[in-house]
């Protein structure tokens, strides 16, 4: 028997077409991508929320938290030794970084807080991961918790002096550079990402295809 060569085409073309290529599984493809649509849009919703209820507690028990320190320990008052030494409360206002880095150049900070704020928002936009929305909620309330002192604060906007109150094995820093609620949110946010990063957790909530991408 003899094949024209548009019979050998067309039985190619059939055998090399997938059958998601097919009219009917096409339209199964698409209808489940709508059914999908309501659950990622919800995934979305659920994250922001954590995202915004994180940010927000961290700044509010930031806010009170110094505004503790100052009225409590801002007045020359000894500090407040607790669990056994471990942990004292005592009151400082640094102009720059961690162990008072860069305490002229205390404009910069603030620049840098705007642009990494900017940067969470961006990177928000596709967030349908709620372990990824608690980290991401922790870095931005202890970046706009200290951003706040760094405009609002003396000596003036763009130069104020963030409250610090907190120190570890020691009542001055001796050891350990003194924080506050903001500093204690970042850090614990960017060990989270780093711990969801490397075990494979994606900010839009799917899992992590074979080549970890």
């Amino acid at each position: 028997m003899g094949y024209s060569l548009r019979d050998l085409q067309a039985a190619g073309g059939a055998a090399l077409t997938p059958d998601l290529l097919s009219p009917g599984s096409e339209d199964a493809h698409r209808e489940a991508v709508e059914e999908d649509r309501p659950i990622a849009a919800a995934s979305r919703r659920r994250a922001w929320l954590f995202l915004a209820i994180t940010a927000a507690v961290v700044i509010v028990a930031d806010v009170v938290t110094k505004t503790l320190a100052i009225q409590h320990l801002g007045n020359g008052q000894d500090s407040i030794r607790l669990l056994g030494g471990a942990v004292y409360l005592t009151f400082t206002r640094n102009a720059g970084a961690a162990f008072s880095i860069g305490e002229d150049l205390t404009w910069v900070f603030p620049i840098i807080a705007i642009i990494v704020c900017g940067v969470i928002v961006a990177l928000a936009r596709k967030l349908a991961s709620t372990p990824w929305a608690i980290a991401i909620g922790l870095i931005l309330g202890g970046a706009m918790g200290n951003l706040a002192d760094r405009i609002f604060r003396a000596p003036g906007p763009f130069r104020g002096h963030v409250v610090d109150f907190i120190s570890v094995f020691g009542d001055a820093g001796e050891r350990f550079p003194v924080f506050n609620v903001a500093d204690s949110a970042l850090t614990c946010g960017v060990v989270l990402a780093i711990i969801l990063e490397f075990t494979g957790r994606r900010r839009d909530g799917l899992p992590a295809t074979a080549d970890g991408s």
